[in-house]
């Protein structure tokens, strides 16, 4: 770094994404809290093992290779060029690890900045893993949630992130794919995984009634999921400044104009996601609020879905337009995950795949139509060719790009690799747990009840059943 303005930018870069992995920290202790309170008794240790547990398996294969994906897969399969070299994200590579760069080295900056762009993304990749985890408790096996979380967290949902939420990717360059706070690139493509995992993993115990009518069964401490998800709201934050590089020349050497981005490198301003942030999520609520008759668990979700929903394109909308989106995002969802619900018995615990697949994939939708002629972003060289281009030249946002987008990001990369993978669990007996075991409570099975002085000490079968009896 040979001037001092280079300097501070580098410096600025850094302490600004560290910041966001701190603030992005709280999306995790808010699952965690969320999904404890949303857990019957019997199972909030093992519902909180798993979330915790997520972390360091999801971190150490990240590192190892889930971040070298984002870099090298953006041409494929759909571009010619191949895998990208991407040096800095080898495990071996020097700037994997401590590195202070300076002098004219080319590397310096990157050098400063590797190490918390990597953790951004890493957050994200936790976010996605987690979403998964609250729309599987109380039957899963731990292991077997495990798999899953690293394979989405350190590979399909960082390969969707190389190919839509790359200013190189291909998605984006050929498609005109466009979305700037992850509506589908983390969003959509975890709620296709729930859908898959629960499709194969089945419901619980006694969540249909024999002439299939649809049971209630209650959370343990409706304090603990708000709690939980004013935490991930609060955590969002940290989300949206994290999908955005602070300052960035987008003009020339001889004619400079700084300015915030978005991931793909085109001008945005935190004040626009602020005004954005905030419509889409008072839209949500009030939406959540009406549809569910003031339901406290759906008007909160519904402030997370309606943030969800706009997401895609809140760097480029009007804040009425984020509220709208962010409004109609909700009543999607709501109504469509109670039709999947009643018509093929799905059983979302938490509503995951509502909040999050369906409002992702509504958002990805409809960015396509609102925004369409804008551009997705800068093209990048003269190799990848875009179906639909500006007249400037750049990949244009279109409604057929957005549409084969989301269906990529919910079905392609979300539900068929999960699904594939939780068939192959079941024929091994690893995905579910024994019926006695979910009766009794799968802390009492494997770590011990977290409410001893609460707690029955019997054992047996005939017990289990009335308490379950008692429970539900």
């Amino acid at each position: 770094m040979d001037n001092l303005t280079d300097s501070l930018n580098v410096i600025f870069t850094e302490t600004y994404y560290w910041i966001t992995v701190v603030m992005m920290f709280l999306i995790h202790a808010g699952f965690c809290t969320y999904e404890v309170g949303a857990s019957r008794r019997k199972n909030v240790l093992h519902t909180l093992m798993k979330n915790t547990m997520l972390i360091p398996l999801v971190t150490v294969t990240f590192y190892f290779f889930g971040w070298w994906v984002y870099f090298a897969f953006s041409n494929v399969p759909f571009n010619t060029g191949g895998f990208i070299d991407a040096p800095w994200a080898l495990p071996w590579s020097e700037l994997m690890g401590t590195h202070m760069g300076g002098g004219t080295d080319p590397d310096a900056g990157w050098a400063r900045i590797n190490g918390v762009f990597w953790a951004a993304f890493l957050l994200f990749s936790w976010t996605t893993a987690s979403i998964v985890s609250g729309a599987v408790i109380e039957r899963i096996k731990t292991s077997a949630f495990l798999i899953f979380a690293v394979v989405i967290g350190s590979f399909t949902w960082i390969l969707d992130a190389s190919w839509g939420w790359n200013p190189a990717g291909w998605m984006v360059q050929i498609l005109g794919y466009h979305d700037a706070y992850a509506s589908g690139v983390v969003h959509a493509i975890a709620g296709g995984s729930a859908l898959a995992i629960v499709t194969v993993l089945g419901p619980r115990i006694g969540k249909f009634g024999p002439s299939g009518e649809v049971r209630d069964i209650k959370p343990h401490n409706p304090w603990l999921v708000t709690i939980g998800l004013f935490l991930i709201f609060t955590g969002f934050w940290g989300f949206y400044a994290a999908c955005n590089i602070p300052i960035y020349n987008i003009g020339t050497e001889e004619a400079p104009f700084f300015s915030a981005t978005n991931i793909y490198l085109m001008p945005t301003t935190l004040s626009a996601i602020t005004f954005n942030f905030l419509m889409s999520f008072s839209g949500g609520l009030m939406a959540g609020y009406l549809v569910s008759r003031g339901q406290p668990f759906w008007t909160y979700s519904g402030g997370l879905a309606g943030i969800i929903a706009a997401s895609a394109g809140n760097d480029l909308y009007h804040p009425v337009q984020a509220l709208v989106i962010g409004g109609l995002g909700v009543v999607f969802m709501y109504y469509l995950h109670h039709w999947v619900e009643r018509r093929f018995k799905i059983d979302d615990a938490v509503g995951a795949i509502a909040v999050h697949g369906y409002a992702g994939f509504f958002g990805v939708v409809v960015a396509g139509f609102v925004l369409w002629g804008y551009p997705a972003a800068a093209p990048v060289d003269g190799s990848m060719a875009p179906l639909w281009a500006t007249p400037e030249g750049y990949p244009q946002i279109n409604p057929i790009g957005q549409i084969l987008g989301a269906i990529i990001m919910f079905w392609v990369l979300g539900f068929v690799p999960c699904y594939i993978i939780a068939r192959v669990l079941k024929a091994m007996n690893m995905l579910r747990v024994p019926e006695q075991v979910e009766l009794a409570g799968l802390d009492t099975h494997e770590l011990g009840d977290a409410f001893p002085y609460l707690a029955h000490q019997e054992t047996s079968f005939e017990t289990i059943e009335r308490t379950y009896a008692k429970d539900k």
